[in-house]
């Protein structure tokens, strides 16, 4: 009985040892998720897969409505840009942008040495405007064009949804993200997710800069960037400045997704805008390329597409202070191409 009782130990040290051996092998323990393969966030920054710091300097072009002005991207490249976010449509309120397609504009992005954040418009407002679907919806539609994303990991970002709440029930937002991150991972995607905030973009109620930690945790590759819309909430540097520094702060990755010079809910501070991600190293893509309605329309970069006939908000933000032309970098992954 002794000897059983000394030895029983051993022999179950040794049984766990195989065990834990076996464990892995067999697949049964829960595995380690992949390391991001291209673009990944690492301390707050964004980084491209060479390990480079990425500042994104860049406009929005309204693809899904003039899916016929892909020259746009050449010309946009030609401003000194570096991103291009590109509006698509899942089906759900505007014309769906078929796989083909977005793999089409993949590729004129590559081509034009322009990184590409793609995002589905189909979410704006969704709780105030009619028509609008979910970040679920928004998710379905990613995976249902995932063959055309698969492998571009260095080139592409997915914006999950452009601007997902209005101002109903927007508290929703933080469990309706970290659910439509995880059923994007879930389905395979290892691409940089960024995530646009509730209230139109703006953030007003401060759901995403406060839950922003959780949401990012909630990721398990921990590679979700923070898109915030500046217009008419923004209207004051001490604003646009309290905003960014507490993301800074917090070490989590923010990007100002859009804004303009001016807007129908106030006066953006754009001034203010582009210097603040300027000192702190951010990026920004302006609002918006060409074909904005007549009620908006002041927020053309240029007049009806021609790249000779930059307007008064096409000329600031390229070739003003803390503009394009000055401050972009191409992306490393491009250069000697």
């Amino acid at each position: 009985m002794k000897s059983r009782t000394r030895t029983a130990p051993r022999v179950a040290a040794v049984v766990a040892a195989l065990v834990g051996l076996l464990v892995p092998l067999l697949g049964l323990g829960t595995p380690a998720h992949a390391a991001p393969t291209g673009f990944r966030v690492q301390n707050g920054r964004l980084l491209e897969a060479s390990g480079n710091d990425f500042v994104m300097r860049g406009v929005n072009h309204a693809h899904t409505w003039y899916r016929d002005r892909t020259s746009s991207l050449a010309h946009i490249k030609a401003t000194g840009a570096n991103t291009v976010r590109v509006v698509l449509a899942s089906g759900d309120r505007w014309t769906r942008n078929d796989t083909t397609d977005v793999a089409n504009v993949v590729s004129q992005c590559k081509r034009n040495r322009l990184i590409c954040v793609l995002e589905v418009h189909d979410t704006t407002g969704y709780g105030d405007q009619s028509g609008a679907t979910t970040l679920s919806r928004a998710a379905d539609y990613w995976i249902s064009v995932k063959s055309a994303l698969a492998g571009q990991e260095s080139y592409v970002i997915v914006n999950i949804g452009n601007e997902p709440y209005g101002n109903s029930n927007y508290t929703r937002w933080t469990a309706d993200t970290k659910a439509a991150i995880q059923k994007l991972r879930g389905a395979g995607f290892n691409h940089t997710l960024m995530v646009d905030a509730p209230n139109w973009g703006q953030d007003w109620a401060f759901t995403m800069r406060d839950n922003a930690a959780s949401v990012f945790a909630a990721d398990p590759d921990r590679n979700t960037v923070f898109s915030v819309h500046m217009y008419g909430v923004f209207n004051t540097a001490a604003k646009v400045n309290d905003y960014l520094n507490r993301f800074v702060a917090a070490k989590l990755p923010i990007v100002v997704g859009e804004f303009g010079h001016n807007h129908s809910d106030g006066n953006p501070d754009e001034d203010a805008i582009l210097a603040t991600t300027q000192r702190l190293g951010l990026g920004y893509l302006g609002w918006s390329w060409s074909g904005n309605g007549s009620d908006v329309g002041y927020l053309d970069m240029v007049t009806n597409f021609d790249p000779n006939r930059l307007t008064s908000w096409g000329r600031r933000i390229f070739n003003g202070a803390n503009g394009i032309a000055a401050t972009s970098k191409q992306a490393a992954i491009y250069n000697g191409r």
